[in-house]
């Protein structure tokens, strides 16, 4: 795959860059002059600035699968101002951009919905993908809650509490939903995303998906 690519140098994007490089796919990298130095090898640097789709729309082309990642980090209900700035922004500039450039394929990092906390952030993320369905383009929603790894460990030890809730009835089908997914299960689903566009509409990849899935090879 031809794959572009908005957050490339945070959290997911630097895990994912390299992974999509080693199997064979072309990375064209959004990222804002003087961060280029923070891609991949290999990955092929296109500045721009993603709150702007005049920026880089024209530099879309040739590639054929838009790779949504941008995002506020560490995320908590502090930023709710920023949710709406930059994640919801950045979101409905790329749509646009990727429809009007005839991508074939659009993979948004979403989140667990619908949840009990983080209610600013939850809304901004599902106008991001409605704002997706609104379009003919056909596209993939990774929806992790919480993705373990470097830096962020701390849900680890809450962990208990998401296995204690999984007993019972009335909350198992919340806890397996928000359960926290490690951070090489939320690659591969985008790898597997990416590799595996749907012909039409949207595919849904919930935490539990990500959870069962095998690594890929």
């Amino acid at each position: 795959m031809n794959v572009f690519m908005t957050g490339a140098t945070g959290y997911i994007g630097r895990n994912l860059v390299p992974t999509l490089l080693a199997r064979g796919h072309v990375v064209r990298a959004l990222v804002r002059a003087g961060s280029e130095t923070k891609l991949a090898r290999g990955a092929v640097a296109i500045r721009g600035n993603a709150l702007d789709a005049s920026t880089f729309i024209d530099q879309i082309a040739p590639s054929d699968t838009f790779v949504q990642l941008v995002g506020v980090a560490h995320p908590s209900p502090a930023k709710a101002a920023e949710f709406r700035s930059i994640d919801l922004v950045s979101v409905t500039q790329s749509v646009d951009a990727a429809k009007r450039a005839n991508v074939r394929h659009f993979v948004y990092l979403s989140v667990a919905q619908p949840a009990p906390i983080m209610r600013e952030y939850v809304a901004v993320r599902a106008e991001g993908e409605r704002l997706i369905r609104s379009t003919t383009l056909p596209a993939t929603f990774i929806r992790p809650w919480y993705v373990l790894g470097e830096g962020h460990r701390w849900p680890y030890l809450i962990l208990p509490l998401y296995w204690l809730a999984m007993l019972s009835p009335a909350s198992r089908d919340t806890a397996r939903r928000l359960y926290p997914v490690p951070l090489r299960k939320v690659i591969h689903a985008l790898v597997d995303a990416i590799e595996r566009p749907p012909s039409s509409g949207v595919r849904v990849i919930e935490a539990p998906e990500m959870a069962k899935a095998a690594q890929i090879a």
